[in-house]
């Protein structure tokens, strides 16, 4: 078995060495890349668009996006995965021959295990859901025509563009093996296909999302505990990563498990908050939110006051105080969006369109 890694774990490398070696020119075009396929893009950039020309896609956004990476989360503690850029320096696979030199930048240190890929099964995910949203949007349930088969060929070749896209950036900045990001990928979109057979997201109660996040972070810690007792440290990767990163600085806590944990369930229950508050519930009876151009408003001011939001970074000192502050500032980004909605608009777009009667 660990030999059969190891030459997986050479081919990952090779492949790495390949890309460093033949595309340094577009370096900053991978960087961009991986930039953008963070999740957190998803909450301050995407839901804010989606969820006020269709609140069904924002809302199954954030829930694809939360439960995919709680299970990337489960996936990387079960699997153990390597990363490329500490595997290349402890192996002893290359024995006396010259070890590969793999370059790092500031978006490899990544320090949770690396398989699968967060960034793919993410990406994946998310773009799944918007890709299917357009097509239901333009498309309904009508006799499909040239014209929409071709609308539904470019959609998808541009998201599979996208999926490759990330997949080379993660393996050129030596943060995840090949495999390691198609199996992202493939997780991503199992997830948000089995999202579009789940309607009860669309008219969760509050007492609904409270009861997922809960569930959430007391399985996840309720099985790190568990194993940690059996002698099994699921936060092996952090040494790791201090160890080999080549600059400290880059080395940071919110990339840590427990980090993006708590940064996702606080969205989750921050979503739940803003959908069941009395002021959003009075803001849908407003004529004037159902016009375009408002709605359009509505997404600029979301996201500049989104953009300055997030320009509040918890301090990183006190491991606790970050991770409790790192949830409160994840629980506000979504009750700052829906202030004002209209979902029975545009009520093509999913089955959940219609979640509340606000005419």
């Amino acid at each position: 078995m660990e030999a059969g890694m190891n030459v997986l774990h050479d081919m990952g490398i090779q492949a790495t060495h390949y890309l460093q070696q033949n595309y340094q020119s577009s370096q900053s075009w991978f960087l961009f890349i991986s930039f953008a396929a963070d999740l957190r893009n998803t909450f301050f950039i995407l839901f804010p668009i989606w969820f006020h020309l269709c609140e069904a896609v924002g809302v199954k956004l954030i829930w694809v996006a939360v439960i995919g990476d709680w299970l990337n989360l489960v996936f990387k503690w079960i699997l153990f995965g390597q990363r490329p850029y500490w595997w290349v320096r402890e192996t002893g696979y290359y024995g006396n021959a010259s070890t590969p030199v793999i370059q790092q930048f500031p978006l490899t240190c990544e320090t949770g295990p690396g398989s699968p890929s967060g960034h793919a099964m993410g990406s994946a995910g998310v773009y799944y859901v918007m890709v299917t949203a357009l097509l239901s949007i333009a498309l309904g349930k009508k006799q499909p025509t040239i014209k929409d088969r071709f609308l539904r060929t470019t959609l998808w070749a541009g998201f599979w563009a996208v999926q490759v896209c990330v997949c080379l950036s993660r393996v050129f900045i030596a943060a995840h093996f090949p495999h390691q990001v198609i199996a992202g990928v493939i997780s991503g979109m199992a997830v948000a296909e089995a999202f579009r057979h789940v309607p009860a997201i669309y008219s969760a109660s509050l007492r609904r999302y409270l009861g997922t996040t809960l569930v959430l972070f007391s399985f996840a810690l309720g099985f790190y505990l568990l194993l940690k007792a059996l002698g099994v440290d699921l936060l092996w990767t952090l040494e790791k990563a201090e160890r080999w990163c080549d600059r400290p600085e880059w080395v940071h806590i919110d990339t840590t498990p427990f980090a993006g944990l708590l940064r996702n369930l606080g969205i989750l229950f921050g979503l739940g908050l803003a959908l069941n508050s009395p002021m959003y519930r009075e803001s849908c009876k407003g004529k004037v939110g159902r016009q375009l151009p408002f709605r359009v408003s509505c997404i600029a001011a979301s996201l500049l006051l989104l953009h300055l939001f997030d320009s509040f970074k918890p301090p990183a000192k006190v491991e606790l105080l970050f991770y409790v502050l790192s949830f409160c500032k994840s629980a506000a980004v979504p009750t700052s969006v829906p202030w004002r909605s209209s979902p029975t608009a545009l009520p093509r777009c999913s089955a959940g369109a219609t979640r509340r009667s606000c005419s």
